[in-house]
């Protein structure tokens, strides 16, 4: 019986991983090739993922995962992955993030599908199309999970690949879509990448047609890329405003798709569309985006937009953005009112729905919260009164209940704690901040949205703050995307004793 947590194992499973980094970092190499950046900007980095994953996965040649070298490998993967994924941003010595702080934060954020950012300028006069592209392709693969696509790669992750998937997939509970978990893995980043595809083509397709002059090849690619996994990262400074409203009305539907269980999608685009309907998490999903978008509506309409059609199209835009953690902008939001603003401050808490690619909560968490709620108030009037919990057919089970509660606090004590940090350090500075500009730099971290409002409003950035505070924030982010309790399990002391 193992009685310590195995390094070898960890380290050997992920050098595994990071070797097969150079694959995607290959991608912008061989642009940079035919374009203005220096190759070795990128060869480098891909020496270092492949030379550090042999080396590493050489310490073990048969590694045999346990629950507790889950929970080290999975955290140790996001975060190496960030600092190696970080290197092309100070090899390029280009603008803000060439500071290896910046760079880490950007790296970060980039793989946490938080889009965050710290570039100060963001355009091709600062920055090279390799560099912005690498920042694109860093969002489309955290978007569905590192070690998703490990086991969809690797064989070697296909022992105690169920596990490991529900270390870092977004819910409560990883949902097979077939027996074998390689081959659920493998179906749901071909759905991702067909979903990537199709959106690439319509974006494109606008511009060919004249619909859309803005929208060449590179930003169609650039987008689809950062709109799948919810990542929000663009290469135009004003983000999705930067566009046509036909832009718009094509990445609204992909958005509200990212952000439903990619199994349930699945199972719905191959032939049980009826699945949608009769989902409960995606029908009270759905809900709160129109609900949510009636109110920024009726507080928007006749006040910051005159015309029906883009009151409507810029109130349901953000609302997704938020609650799906998409991280785009339309418009400035800075610019709503403050109703209007503390109504998408509050969707910041939402998430999309479990198994999706969006951050935050959850959907699945807010429904077992309520019912949770009224059971406790049915069993206060009848004490002997047996009354289980429902989520659709199913029944959620005590400890889940439990578990569901604890993290919804955890998150909220964190949070708290990081705006606290935040607070604290922006005051020893000199940095004037209002209490919506600090919370809303929080929230956006841990729930890996992106923009907040203020100063880390959609136009602006996270320049301006102190690098612990950029410390705190990248904590956040890689905290939020493990969904805490894979990464926090590791700081405790029981953790590493016998």
């Amino acid at each position: 019986m193992r009685k310590q947590v195995d390094i070898l194992c960890v380290l050997s499973l992920f050098g595994a991983i990071l070797k097969w980094l150079s694959v995607p970092l290959g991608v912008p190499f061989i642009y940079s090739l035919f374009g203005r950046e220096n190759p070795l900007v990128f060869l480098i980095p891909v020496a270092v993922s492949l030379i550090v994953g042999f080396l590493l996965e050489r310490l073990d040649t048969n590694p045999k995962l346990g629950l507790r070298e889950t929970f080290l490998l999975v955290s140790l993967s996001w975060l190496g992955v960030t600092l190696v994924g970080g290197l092309p941003y100070l090899l390029a010595g280009e603008g803000t993030v060439a500071i290896p702080i910046n760079a880490f934060f950007e790296s970060m954020s980039g793989f946490t599908t938080t889009g965050a950012t710290v570039m100060g300028s963001i355009s091709f006069v600062t920055h090279s199309p390799e560099i912005m592209l690498w920042r694109q392709i860093t969002q489309w693969l955290g978007g569905m999970g590192i070690i998703v696509l490990g086991i969809a790669i690797l064989p070697r992750l296909s022992i105690g690949g169920s596990e490991l998937i529900e270390a870092e997939a977004p819910g409560t509970q990883f949902d097979r879509i077939t027996p074998r978990i390689v081959e659920t893995a493998r179906i749901l980043w071909l759905l991702y990448v067909v979903l990537t595809i199709t959106l690439g083509g319509l974006l494109y397709g606008s511009h060919l047609i004249g619909l859309s002059p803005e929208m060449d090849l590179y930003n169609a690619v650039a987008h689809a890329l950062t709109t799948m996994p919810t990542g929000g990262f663009s290469p135009e400074a004003e983000s999705i405003a930067a566009f046509s409203s036909t832009v718009q009305w094509i990445i609204i539907p992909f958005m509200f798709i990212a952000g439903v269980n990619y199994a349930l999608t699945w199972r719905a685009f191959t032939g049980n569309p009826r699945k949608l309907y009769r989902d409960t998490e995606f029908l009270f999903y759905s809900f709160i985006l129109l609900f949510t978008t009636a109110i920024i509506l009726a507080m928007t309409f006749g006040n910051t937009f005159e015309e029906p059609q883009n009151a409507i199209r810029h109130s349901l835009f953000q609302v997704l953005t938020f609650v799906t953690t998409a991280g785009y902008a339309s418009h400035d939001f800075n610019t709503w009112n403050s109703m209007a603003q503390t109504v998408l401050f509050m969707m910041m808490f939402i998430g999309g729905c479990a198994g999706s690619t969006g951050g935050g909560i959850k959907v699945f968490r807010w429904i077992v919260t309520i019912k949770t709620f009224f059971k406790q108030l049915f069993t206060t009037i009848y004490p002997r009164a047996v009354q289980s919990i429902r989520v659709g057919k199913n029944v959620i089970k005590n400890e889940t209940a439990r578990r569901v509660t604890i993290m919804i606090l955890l998150y909220i004590f964190t949070f708290l704690i990081g705006a606290l940090i935040i607070e604290i350090e922006s005051y020893r500075i000199g940095l004037e901040l209002e209490t919506l500009e600090i919370m809303s730099a929080s929230a956006a971290c841990i729930g890996n949205i992106g923009p907040g409002f203020g100063i880390v409003g959609p136009m602006n950035n996270y320049l301006a703050f102190s690098s612990l505070s950029k410390v705190v924030m990248i904590f956040l982010m890689w905290a939020g995307r493990l969904e805490l309790f894979t990464l926090f399990v590791i700081f405790i002391p029981k953790y590493w004793r016998n």
